[in-house]
């Protein structure tokens, strides 16, 4: 039988466990879990925790974990992935997948072309957003360790600090991937909507990045980072 599992934002261990409130309503009264049900936790450690649920009432529940696991290994590619703000369920698909996929750390980017602006309370919540994004994600594919989500920032603030073996940048006239290269860690450029800019583009070749292109047609921001994820982890990887 297959477990529920879920994400706790404190470090778990062997024994009895009190679950935050909102998290306790959602097993209880949208999973209808119950007093002796099995569940398993992960805390972004890599460690996953089995137990059973041992009290319920309106407001609390509590969970007797009595089993450690050794949680999913991470991939051996390292993949940083700079993604061009998009309109709302663009961006989180490609959160989303990106997480799915195996990558390691995300930043969202404002680019020459981004017709999004986040600012201050408005950046605060979307990042809030997408990290449950990242969380479920985790919690549908197995993964044990989240990938990091970074507050937006602007492209050329991102470039001169992001550190990699191998940088791409995904551009529909590029050159066709031909590295021989067989990197640690991969930082990968995606634009936004309407693409990334000449300027953009120039900025990110002066910093190393290689630009690639996907084949003949060109892809939507949100499906770009799902073939280049898998092409990436495909070669260098665990596909």
């Amino acid at each position: 039988m297959r477990l529920s599992r879920f994400f706790v934002d404190f470090p778990l261990s062997l024994g009895q466990h009190r679950l935050p409130e909102a998290q306790a309503h959602y097993m209880a009264r949208v999973l209808r879990l119950g007093v002796g049900d099995w569940v398993q936790l992960f805390d972004g450690s890599g460690q996953e925790y089995r137990g059973r649920l041992t009290h319920l009432d309106k407001k609390a529940l509590e969970v007797c974990l009595d089993e450690r696991l050794e949680g999913m290994p991470e991939s051996p590619l390292a993949v940083h992935l700079g993604q061009g703000l998009s309109r709302g369920e663009r961006m989180d698909w490609a959160i989303q997948k990106a997480t799915e996929l195996g990558v390691t750390e995300i930043t969202p980017l404002v680019t020459e072309r981004c017709e999004v602006r986040l600012k201050d309370e408005r950046a605060d919540k979307r990042l809030a957003h997408w990290r449950q994004i990242v969380i479920s994600a985790c919690e549908q594919c197995g993964r044990s360790v989240l990938p990091k989500i970074h507050p937006p920032m602007l492209l050329e603030d991102w470039l001169a600090q992001v550190q990699a073996d191998l940088k791409w940048v995904l551009h529909p006239v590029a050159s066709a991937l031909t590295s021989e290269q067989v990197p640690k860690r991969l930082a990968m450029l995606i634009g936004p909507e309407g693409g990334l800019s000449d300027t953009d583009m120039q900025a990110a070749t002066v910093q190393g990045f290689q630009g690639i292109r996907l084949g003949p047609r060109i892809l939507r921001t949100e499906t770009a980072p799902v073939v280049a994820l898998t092409l990436a982890q495909q070669r260098w990887g665990d596909i």
